[in-house]
């Protein structure tokens, strides 16, 4: 089968906005540190120490520091002692849920907002530390397993059309996206999502074993299988048998979300991993917390976000945040719930 596609002009990260002049003194800086290894060492713990306070772990016991973390050390090394920008590539943003007792509608809405604001606000941080500073691609990964949640490919073009004009309007200029729209040219969504599960995804069976031998992917596994019981509408069929369509489905989410990482570490060989999910030390994959949930898997995607009158803002379900607060709009649709 031939390479699942080439990424468009439009999803490459694009250079920080600087004059030729500034970008080779900010080139001249970074060499001057990646001389001094110790300079190094103490710049890559600055950069990780930033992002530690928004770490959505899985061992939430460890209290974790930036040691804990040699992939990611040596990661913001390559790009530091190049001077290059530091690169991070984050999966998620897919769409909404299909469930409107968890969502306002299928579109962005406050929780995307606020979540994006949050990450080029990390970058603009990197920045003070690290002149070449950061930039964040945000693969959009509904798509890719659209059909196994149920969500039309129509919606999910909705979805990303308004997180990249969001991006816009918001001037977050540390901010791309790029989804499957960008690879494999002009071929149906359907056919685009069996190449690239053919070229990347884990077969089912080596799944399977993953499950039942490693804690992470059994997580993993249940936590999907919880959102796709949650979110799924005009089932005919007992619980039971609702129950073992979602644990299907779940294989196949996980294959694909899978797949989709592997075609981006393919596009992006040289980034910094960021997850939406929760994640332990030491792994590749950096799990990041975009918003407080007293739910650890909650996202933005799958909730709505209530505003209290302290000013925080909290990820819940529509149908909780609408008995404590009232629902606010913006630009004629409903944004958030407002707590007096």
């Amino acid at each position: 089968m031939p390479p699942a596609g080439t990424v468009t002009t439009d999803s490459q990260i694009p250079d920080p906005q600087a004059t030729d002049a500034q970008a080779t003194d900010a080139k001249a800086a970074a060499s001057a540190v990646a001389r001094d290894p110790q300079a190094l060492e103490r710049l890559c713990a600055d950069i990780l120490d930033l992002l530690l306070p928004h770490r959505r772990a899985s061992d939430p016991e460890v209290d974790a520091t930036p040691a804990d973390f040699p992939l990611q050390l040596e990661q913001l090394a390559d790009f530091i002692t190049a001077g290059d920008p530091i690169l991070f590539t984050l999966p998620g943003f897919p769409c909404k849920s299909p469930n409107l007792a968890k969502v306002l509608s299928h579109l962005p809405d406050e929780g995307e907002r606020l979540s994006l604001t949050f990450l080029n606000g990390l970058c603009e941080e990197i920045g003070k530390f690290y002149e070449p500073g950061a930039q964040i691609l945000i693969c959009s990964d509904g798509h890719i397993f659209g059909d196994l949640i149920h969500v039309p490919d129509d919606h999910i073009d909705q979805y990303s059309d308004e997180l990249t004009a969001m991006i816009e309007r918001e001037g977050l200029t540390h901010l791309s996206t790029f989804d499957l729209r960008a690879v494999l040219g002009d071929l149906p969504f359907d056919e685009k999502r069996a190449r690239v599960h053919a070229q990347y995804a884990p077969t089912r069976e080596e799944l399977r074993e993953q499950v039942m031998t490693d804690e992470e992917t059994l997580r993993l596994y249940r936590g999907i299988t919880r959102f796709l019981t949650e979110d799924t509408f005009g089932f005919e069929g007992t619980k039971s048998a609702l129950q073992r369509d979602c644990r299907q489905r779940a294989y196949g989410v996980i294959q694909r979300s899978r797949a989709w990482g592997d075609l981006i570490a393919e596009q992006h060989p040289r980034s910094f991993r960021l997850s939406i999910h929760p994640q332990k030390v030491g792994v590749l994959k950096f799990g990041i917390r975009l918003l407080e949930a007293a739910d650890a898997w909650m996202t933005p995607w799958h909730s709505s976000v209530l505003h209290r009158p302290d000013g925080e803002w909290e990820l819940l379900r529509s149908a909780d945040a609408e008995k404590i607060g009232r629902l606010v709009e913006r630009n004629g649709r409903p944004s958030h719930y407002e707590t007096s």
